[in-house]
């Protein structure tokens, strides 16, 4: 028996409940700005994880760095540390060890079911409250206290100042591996700051949307800019916007409900993602119309 939607107010009232909406709002002021933080340097990143096609290594470090929180929280110490901590090393094996593709993924796929593991057993042994558990693995929005923001902010700077520092060789690389080395570019060096930048950025990721669900932030928005437009200019700004469409819509959503945050950020950052494509089918079908009435015609 299907229950529809509409014929079920507790389950609506679940998903989408804003009474008292202004008092609750007040609450997670620190958890907004964090989700507007964490979108612009997500934005800004993901465009050279799609670019270097890394993807899959987002998803290795947030595990160890799950591992690190998950450490942390057990052992009593500041988890953005532990999380920080696990982040780094994965970046750092991966950036070292993962000079070609093959070897970076293989890499990955070690350390992934490992630092889920040790996460897990961390979580298991951790007497306190199952809400840290689970928000550890799929957000929270009202855990983001002053010194978590302070660090969050910290960290968040650090990321967006490497970025600019390297941005304009790391560009070329990511473009043209060969061309790049060949111009003298220090490509090793920038592989290397890279992941260490994609570390710090997935550790303060998962602070907010959870260890499993980060590619919602670092890839899916660049994802879908890259999908409307090859700009170098446009698709970082377009990456920035619908990142920050996804985490602070999703907080804003989320704040209405008793459900964790991310299935509202991972819902709107696919939708955007949806929208793109097709957008972007549109208008290869349409240039595919033209150049065929320009060959027509000549």
């Amino acid at each position: 028996m299907i229950v529809h939607l509409a014929e079920s107010p507790d389950l609506w009232q679940q998903l989408f409940n804003f009474s008292n909406y202004g008092e609750l709002l007040v609450l997670v002021k620190n958890s907004i700005i964090a989700g507007a933080v964490l979108g612009i340097v997500g934005g800004l990143i993901g465009v050279f994880v799609m670019q270097r096609d890394m993807a899959f290594a987002v998803h290795g470090i947030s595990e160890l760095s799950f591992a690190g929180a998950a450490a942390a929280l057990l052992f009593g110490a500041n988890v953005v540390l532990g999380s920080l901590a696990g982040s780094l090393t994965a970046a750092v094996l991966i950036g070292l060890l993962g000079a070609r593709a093959r070897d970076r993924n293989s890499i990955i796929a070690v350390l992934m079911p490992f630092g889920l593991g040790l996460g897990i057993l961390f979580l298991a042994l951790y007497p306190g409250r199952s809400a840290n558990k689970f928000g550890l693995l799929t957000g929270q929005i009202v855990s983001v206290d002053d010194p978590q923001l302070g660090w969050l902010i910290a960290i968040s700077a650090i990321v967006l100042l490497g970025l600019l520092l390297i941005w304009r060789p790391l560009a070329f690389d990511s473009l043209d591996a060969d061309v790049a080395a060949s111009r003298g570019v220090p490509v090793r060096f920038l592989a290397l700051a890279f992941m260490i930048l994609l570390g710090l950025a997935v550790a303060v990721s998962i602070q907010i949307v959870g260890a499993l669900l980060v590619l919602s932030l670092l890839v899916t928005p660049a994802a879908a800019a890259m999908r409307v437009s090859s700009s170098p200019l446009v698709v970082p700004l377009l990456s920035v916007a619908f990142a920050l469409a996804s985490v602070v819509g999703g907080i804003m959503l989320a704040l209405g409900s008793s459900l964790p945050i991310s299935p509202y950020v991972t819902t709107i950052s696919f939708a955007i993602y949806v929208v793109c494509r097709l957008v972007g089918v549109r208008r290869t079908g349409t240039r595919r119309g033209s150049r065929r009435l320009v060959s027509q015609a000549s």
